[in-house]
């Protein structure tokens, strides 16, 4: 069990700077157990503690673990350049809060993408020495052929890695392939596909690990947290050890 006062509960929660938090309860703006908090300096416990900010019922949670349905068009970066930043589908509160992506996908690249403000979470997903696999579905400009298949299995060589990159490849339909990754390179399944012979006109990330977007029913664009037996599942493919039942 862990003790917070009012104030700081608040600020680890990503509503603001501790005066700012200060200045809601003080406004009468912050409910617990369905009472007006009006002095900042109380204590909490904060294990399970629900909690109401501008009338918004919140959950405490020492940290936050996010799936998302990324769009199109949209940056993974708090300091996109030419289009939206994904955090801006967020809760405000999780800027605060220092959610990052777990890796990144390109602006174009639709899918699944995990968040968290987890430092340890952030780095046992997206390490390569991990071999946490992660799932595309590439439609190509021209249709799959065998001998792309074979090429992608076989390996293809880019300019700037020193050996070539092989992939798990399995043919969906005329013009769609299911690509499976452990490494992670820059803009690699596009750069794959090129260098196999192909184009890739569109790129949708299906799973990480054995997290997959059709299990979590996310709408493009829509978000969710992830429950305990989720966690515990991305815990087993970051350790190796994956077995539990897709989420």
């Amino acid at each position: 069990m862990s003790k917070k006062t009012l104030d700081r509960i608040l600020q680890s929660q990503g509503f603001g700077t501790r005066n700012h938090c200060r200045e809601l309860i003080r406004a009468g703006e912050v409910r617990v157990g369905g009472e007006t908090a009006t002095d900042f300096a109380a204590t909490f416990e904060t294990d399970g503690m629900a909690f109401e900010v501008l009338g918004e019922l919140w959950i405490f949670r020492a940290h936050v673990y996010v799936a998302l349905n990324k769009p199109p068009n949209f940056e993974c970066s708090r300091k996109p350049s030419h289009h939206p930043g994904i955090l801006t589908l967020l809760p405000e509160q999780f800027r605060w809060r220092d959610v990052q992506p777990v890796g990144r996908l390109d602006h174009d690249t639709t899918g699944l993408l995990l968040l968290s403000d987890d430092g340890a979470f952030i780095h046992a997903q997206s390490s390569p020495k991990r071999h946490v696999p992660k799932v595309y579905v590439a439609t190509t400009h021209a249709p799959v052929t065998v001998e792309l298949l074979t090429k992608l299995r076989g390996g293809v060589k880019l300019d700037d890695e020193p050996a070539p990159l092989t992939a798990q490849t399995r043919q969906l339909d005329a013009q769609r392939l299911e690509i499976v990754l452990e490494q992670g390179k820059y803009h690699q399944v596009k750069r794959m596909l090129v260098a196999a012979g192909n184009h890739c006109v569109a790129l949708r990330r299906v799973a990480v690990g054995a997290l997959t977007l059709d299990a979590l029913g996310l709408a493009e664009g829509a978000w969710c947290y992830l429950d305990p037996r989720q966690l515990s599942v991305a815990a087993a493919d970051a350790a190796g050890t994956a077995g539990a039942a897709p989420a």
